[in-house]
């Protein structure tokens, strides 16, 4: 049983706790959705790039690689087209549904709070600024790193499958015109195997971000992607 001291505490804590709703459930599906689809075709477009030793037995046993190409174009849809719903929430959802897709470069005062948050992640200052959606910081990690990433991603891929459909395939309708902007198809291959190294690097400090912020910034990050409800400790 609690003394009266404990309850006091417990009632002190308890107001040092604050939760606001931030992220509605389309655009919580669509993250973890979209998490799955960019870590499919990671994977794949490895294998892809890098295929795996002969497999034993008659080729036509087999249809490993074909297995792979088809969980890589799959994926490659369920990104495209979750994007495409990811921009329509951000017209009907809060405002923190447009985060991602809005970068106030002309304001002075965001400059200011990049450069505090490029203080906190060097570990220059205690504590950082509190932030209902994405810190200044991440805002711009996710504007650059991931929202015109993904756009290359997609323009530079659907290009490369638009070849095996063929020229009159929508695909090659929409992004023909990449392969021959980029000199030829070889060069839209390197620079789409570069583009996943540089959204698995992103990846990476993306999932360390959140963690870290979790643990030192005293406020949650990864629970608020699952409930919606961002939540501050004092």
């Amino acid at each position: 049983m609690l003394s009266h001291r404990d309850m006091q505490e417990a009632e002190r804590r308890g107001r040092q706790v604050r939760s606001i709703y931030v992220y509605e459930a389309p655009v919580r599906l669509w993250h973890w959705v979209n998490a799955a689809a960019v870590t499919t075709l990671a994977v794949t477009g490895y294998f892809i790039g890098k295929p795996l030793p002969t497999m034993p037995g008659e080729a036509s046993d087999h249809f490993l690689m074909g297995y792979i190409r088809f969980a890589h174009f799959t994926a490659g849809y369920v990104l495209a087209v979750g994007l495409i719903g990811r921009i329509y929430w951000a017209i009907v959802g809060n405002h923190h549904a447009r985060e991602l897709f809005t970068l106030p470069v002309f304001s002075l005062a965001y400059w200011k709070e990049v450069i505090t948050m490029l203080k906190w992640y060097a570990f220059l200052i205690p504590q950082p600024s509190q932030y209902v959606g994405h810190n200044p910081m991440a805002r711009m990690a996710m504007f650059c790193g991931y929202f015109l990433f993904t756009l290359f991603m997609i323009a530079t891929g659907f290009a490369m499958y638009g070849e095996g459909l063929g020229m009159d395939s929508w695909a090659s309708h929409l992004f023909g015109w990449v392969i021959p902007l980029m000199g030829q198809s070889q060069d839209v291959h390197t620079w789409h195997h570069l583009g996943m190294w540089g959204m698995v690097i992103f990846v990476t400090l993306h999932v360390y971000a959140a963690i870290r912020e979790d643990i030192m910034g005293r406020q949650s990050i990864i629970s608020t992607m699952v409930s919606g409800y961002r939540t501050f400790k004092r």
